[in-house]
């Protein structure tokens, strides 16, 4: 059964394709249900984030195909519109993008810890989706352990610059002081939360947090001396915000250009630094366009993050060579599974040998042969099948001088020194 990795990324494909793709978590369950009832399709998961969406598919032969169609078909898509942007891993190579992905080495942030939190997220829905078969299953369990080895025994983890790390910290170079500011951050969620904390670090004069689950806007608030609203009420606290840093999964904005020209005039004509690290994106594009306002995508972002990755490149050095050993290890387990069972054809062969002798003893008995003469048929005749093949080989490894057979021989019949050979 092939593995296929299929997906875009940050690097492949701009954002407004990428928001595209994206798959929100309310929806990947259902998703997946639809992915793996596809014809050759046996196993899946979805992999969805502002950077990436990925399909790790088991497929029959034959099928190789039909992630890449389904993929389009489901976000309705004109056929060939993904083709440019997309990449495609195979089998061993598939492995290792995986294990690439959750330790941070294939993230926009060099060593970002957040993606392996969203790779297990990933792993929970398809398992709720029953979209896992054995071998997909097992390659997340090792996954999971190669990303705490590589965070174990390299530094790619060390002085980690998070999205949310480099929104504030260009917001900082925007607003020198940032004790000065008003932020007011939209969604509730792990970036988001990385953010409060970098913030209420920067002691901003001002926070305050949407989302459209008011309990949720309330715990994040008060964690870091915050203040909270419901998302409906965004148009109203807008214009206090001197920043504003947004990261939901809607699929539709949460703030429009007509927002913002509001907010600005309330606001006479004082600039807004915005910064929308979402996809789909959560500030409509024609913001960027308005006088006062400096609005920085998700992909603006790359030239700060960049400036911190060369500091970090020898410990990702290190870690490609721990994946490099880990992907053999996962392929390996994987060939074995295709390979026949010893221990089953051993048993075919026995219960064959045993039928056939059987049958001519019971062929003996009712001739009128005695049960001794046929007993002792059967034993003499069975022994000698069961052993006329092992006994050759053996034979032809001790006139060759096959140690190794001789030793393994010695080992399955519980003889360590090794089988005793004789002319016969």
């Amino acid at each position: 059964m092939p593995l296929i990795a299929l997906g875009l990324n940050h690097l492949t494909a701009p954002v407004g394709l990428r928001e595209q793709v994206a798959f929100d978590a309310d929806a990947a369950g259902a998703a997946l249900r639809a992915l793996r009832g596809e014809p050759g399709v046996e196993e899946a998961l979805i992999l969805s984030t502002c950077n990436r969406t990925e399909l790790y598919v088991g497929v029959a032969a034959g099928a190789e195909d039909v992630p890449l169609d389904w993929l389009g078909r489901h976000h309705r898509l004109t056929p060939g519109k993904l083709d440019e942007f997309l990449y495609r891993h195979d089998e061993d190579a598939a492995v290792r993008h995986m294990f690439r992905v959750a330790t941070g080495l294939d993230s926009m942030v060099l060593g970002e810890p957040q993606i392996l939190g969203q790779v297990k997220d990933a792993y929970q829905i398809a398992r709720e989706a029953q979209a896992l078969g054995a071998p997909l299953d097992r390659l997340l369990q090792h996954t999971f352990a190669v990303a705490k080895r590589v965070r174990t025994d390299t530094r790619i983890g060390a002085h980690t610059v998070s999205v949310a790390f480099t929104a504030v910290r260009l917001a900082e170079q925007v607003f020198t002081d940032l004790k000065q500011a008003c932020v007011l951050l939209v969604g509730a969620g792990d970036t988001i939360e990385l953010a409060a904390r970098h913030l209420a670090d920067k002691q901003v004069r001002r926070l305050i947090v949407a989302n459209r689950t008011l309990e949720n806007a309330q715990e994040l608030a008060g964690r870091h001396g915050g203040y909270a609203i419901a998302l409906h009420d965004l148009p109203q606290h807008l214009a206090e915000a001197d920043i504003v840093i947004s990261s939901t999964a809607s699929r539709t904005p949460v703030v429009t250009r007509a927002m913002v020209e509001k907010a600005i005039a309330t606001r006479r004509r004082r600039p807004m630094f915005m910064v929308d690290i979402a996809v789909p994106r959560d500030i409509e594009p024609g913001v960027g366009t308005l006088d006062d306002v400096f609005l920085y995508g998700i992909d603006d972002l790359r030239q700060v993050i960049d400036d911190n990755r060369r500091s970090r490149e020898a410990a990702a050095r290190e870690a490609e060579a721990i994946i490099d050993l880990q992907v053999e290890r996962y392929m390996a387990w994987r060939r074995a599974l295709t390979l026949r069972n010893p221990v089953v054809d051993l048993r075919q062969h026995a219960e064959q040998y045993r039928d056939e002798v059987l049958a001519k003893a019971q062929a003996m008995l009712a001739r009128g042969k005695s049960p001794d003469e046929a007993l002792a048929f059967l034993a003499n005749t069975l022994t000698n099948k069961l052993l006329h093949h092992p006994s050759a080989r053996l034979r032809e490894a001790a006139l060759a001088g096959d140690l190794e057979l001789l030793h393994a021989a010695g080992r399955l019949y519980g003889r360590p020194e090794g089988p005793e050979v004789r002319e016969e």
